[in-house]
C-alpha cells in the first residue's frame, strides 16, 4: 500500500474545530471522498448523502447489506426539510431533543437516492451536537451519511486509531477529534407508522410522546 492510498489524518480540536479544516473536509466530500469523523457516540463514515456513488462506497467499505438504509446527519431543522417530509410531531421532537442522539425516521423526498433509503422511501435524520460533525455538515451545505466507522458486525470505534485499524485504505480523510464517549448509539424512532415505533432504544429516552404538543401519535417498541 502506498502513502497515496492511506487515509490522511488531521488532528482537530473537538470543541472548536477550525473552519479551514472543516472546509477542506467538505471539499473532500464534494469530490466523492469518504471522511471519518467523531460524533457524540462513535466515529462515523461521512459521504455526501445526495451523491449515490459516494454512498455506494460506504456500503462497499462496511460490507453493509444494501437492504439496510443509512441515516443521515443534518445541520438544522431547515436542512431536514430538504430531504424529508417533516411532520408536526417530528418538529416537536426536534425542538425537544435536537441536537442529540435521536434519529427520526421520516418519509424521504424524491431527491434522496434510493441507495440511501434502501428503497424504503423513508429516511433517518439526526442533528449531531458534536462540533466537528455538525460543523462539517454546515459547511457542506447538505446532509451526510453517518453509519459507524466499522465493518458490518464489528464493534464501532471510539478513536481515529480504531478507524484506521479497520480501514487502512479506502477512506480519503480521518478527522481525529480524540476519543468519543461510546456508550449507547442513537435512539431510532420511526414516525412513518401509526403507532410510531422505537426501532432501536439508545442514548435518548423519548418521553411524553403522546402528549398534546406531540399530536396524538403514540409510540411502541419494535419487536
Amino acid at each position: 500500500m502506498t502513502d497515496a492510498e492511506r487515509p490522511r489524518v488531521v488532528t482537530v480540536d473537538p470543541v472548536a474545530p477550525p473552519r479551514a479544516t472543516l472546509r477542506a473536509a467538505a471539499d473532500t466530500l464534494r469530490a466523492g471522498g469518504v471522511v471519518a469523523l467523531p460524533t457524540e457516540t462513535f466515529y462515523g463514515l461521512a459521504a455526501a448523502a445526495l451523491d449515490a456513488g459516494s454512498v455506494r462506497r460506504i456500503f462497499e467499505l462496511k460490507g453493509r447489506p444494501e437492504s439496510k438504509p443509512l441515516l443521515v446527519l443534518v445541520a438544522s431543522v431547515a436542512m431536514a426539510h430538504t430531504v424529508a417530509h417533516v411532520t408536526p410531531p417530528a418538529r416537536d421532537l426536534m425542538a425537544r431533543y435536537w441536537p442529540g442522539a435521536l434519529t427520526l425516521v421520516l418519509p424521504a423526498l424524491p431527491t434522496v437516492p434510493s441507495v440511501v433509503t434502501a428503497g424504503t422511501g423513508t429516511l433517518g435524520v439526526r442533528l449531531s451536537p458534536h462540533p466537528i460533525a455538525r460543523g462539517l455538515v454546515e459547511l457542506l451545505g447538505e446532509p451526510v451519511t453517518a453509519p459507524s466507522a466499522n465493518p458490518n458486525g464489528l464493534a464501532p470505534p471510539t478513536s481515529a486509531a480504531g478507524v484506521l485499524a479497520y480501514f487502512p485504505e479506502g477512506i480519503a480523510l480521518v478527522l481525529d477529534g480524540g476519543a468519543t464517549p461510546g456508550g449507547e448509539p442513537s435512539t431510532v424512532l420511526d414516525l412513518t407508522t401509526e403507532p410510531a415505533r422505537i426501532l432501536r432504544q439508545g442514548a435518548v429516552i423519548v418521553r411524553d410522546f403522546g402528549s398534546r404538543r406531540s399530536s396524538t401519535l403514540p409510540f411502541r417498541t419494535s419487536s
